[in-house]
This record gives structure tokens, C-alpha cells and sequence, in this order.
């Protein structure tokens, strides 16, 4: 029976005596809290991390546990140097918070949080250049990542040389950069980065060139010619409008008109009176009676005239050439 006592009091004597040096390990910081540390705590969805956990005491044989939440992910045992746990970030609950553990016999201690925070990536913006032509060439240059976790960082280069300090935009909008110069050379190139908090993570955007505007700056030229080319246009196409619309009054007013489809008829008829005493008539001629058929415009009603031509009887001449001469009457009617 004493020796059961003798043994737990024992027991009770080793397990007091290692609090005492655990506390007293702990106050003079032989055994503090380790520390849980990463390269990076800025990931993606996808990427491969690690975590580093480590302590200051390197003479101990020191025994690691890392957790999530609550949740044990591994354990690795390490004298002098710090272990090493490798994770993948898949999905928003892998980033954290993760604590480590470092156990020593009956002593033991916990590192403070550590968190990842997940960021979206940015998309390759778009770059877009508007120019205003006055007295100078007014240039703005518009860049924009349509994806990307804000905020994002934007910068503007001509040629590969930085052209502007860094644009930092916490809503998805264009940043915008102005230029101011006299005149702009064929072929000049400019372009735009977007980056946020993902390190070496940056996406450019394609080169974008101005066309030139040097000499008589062409785009005022075209800004104020362009109506006077249009009214030019406009007058031309009712002129000639108006030559046609007179083309045609013209020829209505040349056209007959119709009068319905009675046709006017004319006919011509003699009556041949023959001499009283007897004489001969002429050869050929017979007797006929001489009508004149006529419409009258307003009436639409034909009018027929009569006349009665008076033939003479002529003595032929004789000529020194053996022809024989013809007289000619005027007929009236």
C-alpha cells in the first residue's frame, strides 16, 4: 500500500516539477510562441502556398501541428530548423486561419493567426486614345481591366518608357491620363499596365498608334470641311432636282393635246361648175366638192367649211422654145 502512494507521488512530483519548468522555460523565453510565417499572403485560386513554422529555441527536439480553424492539417517534428506544410488554395475557406503548435513533453505553444487573402487576377486592358484638335493636340489616354480584383494599379508608357505615375483606381473605371503638344510624330506607340495587389502579377495592353496630325493638323481640316461638303452636296442634288422638274413642265406644255378619240377628218371636195355656152371640160378634172372638217378646241364640235373653187378657161401661150405655158389661179377659200 506505500508503495502505491510512493509512486503517485512520484508521478505527482515529476508532473509538477515539469509545469514549473515549462512556466519557468516560457518566463525566461526559452519556449515561446513559434512563429508561422509565409513568402506570400496575397494568392489566387489555384495556387500551390506554404507555410513556414518555426521556432527560436534550437536546441530542443520540437514537435509542429498545424491547424485550420480547428481542423488538424499536419504534423512535422524539427530540432534547430523551421518545418515546412504545403497547401493548395482551391476554394475561399483555404485561406485561413491557420495557427501552428509547437509541443515540447508537456509544454506547449500556440502562434498567432495567419490569413491568406485571395485576389482575382487581372485581365489584359484595353487602351483607347482620343485626340481634340484645337490650337494644340489635346490626347487622352483611357485604360481599363473589365476583371481583376480592385484596386488596380494602371500606368502609361510610349515606346517601353513610363509616361505617367501610377493610377490607382478602387472602382471599375477607366484611368485616364492627358497629354498637351504641338504636334505628334507618325508611328508613335503607347500602351498601358494593369496590376493590383497580386504580386508579379501584370498584364499589358496591346500597343496602341496615333496616326499623324502634323502640317495643317488634318483633323480640323476634316472637322470644318466636312459640313461645307455636305451643303455643297445638298445644294447640287436640288439644282438638279429642279433643272428636272422644269425638264418636265417644259414637255407637258410641248405635248398635243388630246381631244378624245374622235379623229379630225379632212376632206376636200370641188364642185366644178362647166360653162354655160358649151365648152369642153378639162381632161382629168372631175367634179368634186371641197369640205373642210376642223374641231374647235373648247367645244370639242366639228366645223365644216365649204368653198367653191371657179375654174377659167386659159388660152395656151405659145413659146419660141415649143413648150407650153400654164397659168396658175389663187383658190380662196
Amino acid at each position: 500500500m506505500w508503495k502505491k502512494s510512493f509512486f503517485v507521488f512520484l508521478f505527482s512530483l515529476l508532473t509538477l516539477k515539469a509545469e514549473l519548468d515549462c512556466e519557468t522555460m516560457k518566463k525566461t523565453n526559452k519556449f515561446n510562441s513559434p512563429s508561422l510565417y509565409s513568402k506570400t499572403n496575397i494568392v489566387m485560386k489555384g495556387q500551390n502556398v506554404s507555410l513556414s513554422c518555426s521556432h527560436q529555441n534550437k536546441s530542443l527536439q520540437i514537435t509542429y501541428y498545424l491547424f485550420r480553424y480547428t481542423k488538424h492539417m499536419g504534423t512535422q517534428a524539427s530540432k534547430g530548423k523551421p518545418v515546412i506544410f504545403n497547401l493548395s488554395i482551391s476554394e475561399a475557406r483555404d485561406s485561413g486561419p491557420y495557427k501552428c503548435k509547437a509541443e515540447v513533453s508537456n509544454c506547449s505553444a500556440y502562434s498567432l493567426e495567419f490569413n491568406f487573402t485571395i485576389v482575382d487576377p487581372v485581365t489584359t486592358p484595353v487602351l483607347n486614345i482620343v485626340v481634340q484638335t484645337q490650337t494644340n493636340l489635346y490626347i487622352t489616354l483611357r485604360c481599363i481591366s473589365f476583371n481583376g480584383s480592385l484596386p488596380i494599379n494602371y500606368t502609361f508608357f510610349k515606346k517601353g518608357i513610363t509616361l505617367s505615375p501610377v493610377i490607382s483606381k478602387h472602382v471599375r473605371e477607366p484611368a485616364e491620363f492627358n497629354l498637351t503638344k504641338s504636334n505628334t510624330r507618325e508611328g508613335e506607340e503607347y500602351s498601358c499596365e494593369a496590376k493590383n495587389s497580386l504580386p508579379d502579377y501584370a498584364r499589358h495592353s496591346h500597343p496602341a498608334t496615333m496616326p499623324s496630325t502634323s502640317g495643317d493638323s488634318c483633323p480640323l481640316c476634316l472637322q470644318l470641311l466636312l459640313p461645307l461638303l455636305m451643303l455643297i452636296v445638298i445644294l447640287l442634288l436640288a439644282f438638279w432636282i429642279r433643272q428636272k422638274y422644269k425638264a418636265r413642265k417644259a414637255m407637258r406644255n410641248k405635248a398635243p393635246r388630246d381631244y378624245g378619240n374622235t379623229p379630225t377628218e379632212v376632206g376636200i371636195y370641188a364642185n366644178v361648175h362647166e360653162n354655160q355656152a358649151d365648152k369642153e371640160s378639162v381632161p382629168g378634172l372631175e367634179p368634186r366638192q371641197c369640205v373642210s372638217t376642223a374641231q374647235d378646241e373648247t367645244e370639242h364640235s366639228p366645223e365644216i367649211h365649204y368653198a367653191t373653187p371657179m375654174f377659167l378657161e386659159v388660152t395656151p401661150e405659145a413659146h419660141n422654145d415649143d413648150k407650153t405655158g400654164c397659168v396658175y389661179a389663187e383658190l380662196s377659200l
